[in-house]
């Protein structure tokens, strides 16, 4: 708790420059609820979610679409613990106990014939802890974050911070590393308290870095200066790669997710608020504010891409952003005013542009409810 208010105010400086008085610029949606009313719109958004994952989403094992790994199961417990269901609930302690029969005796967590080993175990560990209150699992999470630790892309691996892959995660053991998967990685470790001087952590932000179109001392990579707009991509190992594309140039381009997830990192990193690399990303965020789309990529990742933007914006600990146009925007209103636009009749929320998994209503509303836990009025 202490690492994550220093980091908060780290950041204070730059936003207090960001931002503008509502007195001088409206907000861009006047017809955000009352407090009151806000309140009860994110409690009955909540609840119907809960009912949705307990009723019709939850098998009879305690997971939540298993055919696709224990992640999704993970995810799940992690949103409703978030929002305030608590670990005996039913449905929360047979997805903590399903999760905990993936206990493998190297600390991992997940299935023997998962490829996602690092994924798996890093989602588990953000559920676990959540629920750690009587240290029942702090066993299971110390051993589970030595195994993701080892799995970090560093000297165990032959890697030195000359190259490219240099403390990245991936989704398995051998898998290329990315910032989405080291973002996570970095979440895991938050979760369990660690901050700014822990050294997986210092790893993680020399590879975040390198996933930011940034020309800098920390980032001297082959496509650092091809596009220079302070955003992040996918990743810069095996190639390079973003899931928005290339410029003719071979410039990997930034888009919304990748950015809040690269900026939440380096926040969790202790990054100060005067670097370089924090001021080119939140200028990016600026100029693309959006919350009909995920940047870069359209409605593809949106709801990853809202859990993420809730988790970096309330990492700056201020309730209001302004766009590049100089709009302020109370984001949680907002971002709880769209989810509640989108949310079905059942309780669920799905996306209609089903890549990367967003057409499992299991894994959408997990995603919804962690955006929701940021987002409370």
């Amino acid at each position: 708790m202490h690492t994550f208010n220093r980091t908060r105010r780290f950041l204070l400086p730059l936003l207090a420059g960001m931002l503008v008085t509502t007195a001088a610029c409206p907000l861009g949606r006047a017809q955000s609820p009352a407090p009151a009313d806000a309140q009860q719109q994110w409690q009955q958004m909540v609840d119907r979610a809960v009912e949705y994952l307990r009723v019709r989403g939850q098998q009879r094992d305690g997971s939540f679409s298993p055919q696709t790994g224990i992640g999704p199961t993970g995810l799940v417990a992690a949103g409703l613990l978030s929002v305030g269901t608590p670990p005996n609930d039913p449905v929360v302690r047979k997805a903590l106990d399903y999760l905990l029969q993936h206990v493998q005796p190297d600390g991992g967590i997940y299935a023997p014939d998962s490829l996602h080993r690092n994924y798996d175990t890093c989602i588990a560990i953000m559920a676990l802890s959540q629920a750690n209150r009587d240290g029942t699992y702090s066993d299971v999470l110390a051993k589970a974050e030595k195994f993701v630790k080892n799995l970090q892309w560093d000297e165990g691996e032959g890697k030195t911070p000359a190259d490219v892959e240099y403390g990245g995660a991936g989704y398995g053991s051998k898998s290329r590393p990315d910032l989405s998967n080291t973002s996570y990685l970095v979440d895991a470790l938050h979760s369990l308290g660690r901050g700014p001087d822990d050294e997986a952590i210092q790893k993680a932000l020399i590879f975040v870095s390198r996933c930011q179109n940034l020309e800098s001392p920390h980032n001297t990579t082959e496509f650092a200066a091809k596009i220079n707009d302070g955003g992040f991509y996918y990743t810069v190992a095996g190639g390079g790669e973003s899931k928005a594309g290339t410029t003719p140039e071979g410039g990997l381009r930034s888009y919304g997710s990748m950015t809040y997830a690269g900026l939440k990192s380096m926040i969790y990193a202790g990054v100060d608020a005067q670097d370089p690399r924090v001021r080119a990303a939140v200028d990016f965020l600026r100029r693309h504010y959006d919350l009909e789309s995920n940047p870069g990529v359209g409605r593809q990742g949106l709801f990853y891409y809202y859990h993420t933007m809730a988790k970096a914006l309330d990492a700056f600990g201020q309730p209001l952003f302004a766009d590049a146009a100089g709009k302020n925007h109370d984001w949680r209103a907002e971002l709880r005013n769209k989810l509640a636009e989108l949310q079905r009749p059942d309780g669920s929320w799905v996306n209609s542009t089903t890549r990367w998994m967003e057409g499992d209503p299991n894994l959408v509303t997990a995603y919804a409810l962690l955006a929701l836990s940021h987002c409370r009025p």
